[in-house]
């Protein structure tokens, strides 16, 4: 499989670690010796790019609301730290453009995530990969990936060039067929998804498969020996990046 990219993925930037999708968890990911890594990216009230999970506010940040109806003002205020633990106070929910900046300082190879509100996918999409396209110029790009198959057409349609990642919970029976009318390299799918049967036709077809969320450094350990391109995991403590 033409993987050329660490095998070893920080999820959410800093894992367990650090606050999810945070600047202070690329930098825990860095620290540790990582050199890949994850986060999810959502569009603002103002159409901005910003690195955060959830639709709503409440579960990461001392917010309320959706952050598709959050302008990127009220996000600016945010505390997206000091759930994770007091020595994070006051760590904010990072725009794209910021966490691009930081990984490219860092040495961070990214998987971008493209995580669309409801109803924005097409836009997310087109936005993220058009934001892409002029964040990494003359740089190495990205990997985008989605679960969203509107949000990877646009995607696609927006700037082609961009390598794109097909993520799933489990691989659906025609998940090859899906990938190619995407043109996707790279298939995503949960570590207990991956049987014998899925590598090999992976292997066959010459597709990079990848694991998420892989927490046990046994299992991580079977899934690289077995063949998985790469494990994201957020673990970075007992699964060091040079584990395989």
């Amino acid at each position: 499989m033409n993987w050329r990219h660490p095998r070893l993925i920080a999820h959410r930037c800093g894992g367990a670690l650090a606050p999810e999708n945070t600047l202070a968890g690329l930098r825990k990911a860095a620290e540790l010796g990582y050199r890949a890594v994850e986060f999810d990216v959502m569009l603002s009230a103002d159409g901005t790019p910003v690195l955060i999970h959830d639709e709503t506010l409440e579960r990461t940040t001392d917010g309320r609301g959706r952050v598709d109806e959050t302008s990127d003002a009220e996000l600016a205020r945010l505390d997206a730290g000091s759930r994770h633990g007091a020595q994070f106070a006051g760590e904010p929910v990072p725009s794209f453009g910021d966490a691009a900046e930081l990984c490219q300082a860092l040495g961070l190879w990214a998987n971008v995530e493209i995580k669309p509100s409801a109803g924005h996918e097409t836009e997310t999409g087109r936005r993220v990969a058009l934001e892409t396209r002029e964040l990494w110029s003359g740089q190495p790009p990205p990997l985008l990936s989605s679960f969203s198959l509107e949000a990877l057409a646009a995607a696609r349609e927006a700037a082609p060039e961009l390598p794109r990642g097909l993520l799933v919970e489990a691989p659906p029976a025609d998940w090859l067929g899906l990938l190619r009318r995407l043109d996707c390299i790279s298939l995503h799918c949960r570590g207990y998804g991956v049987s014998p049967q899925l590598l090999g036709e992976a292997r066959a077809a010459g597709v990079p498969l990848l694991a998420y969320t892989v927490n046990d450094p046994e299992e991580a350990g079977l899934l690289l020996h077995a063949g998985v391109a790469a494990v994201f995991t957020d673990r970075l403590d007992l699964i060091p990046p040079d584990f395989e």
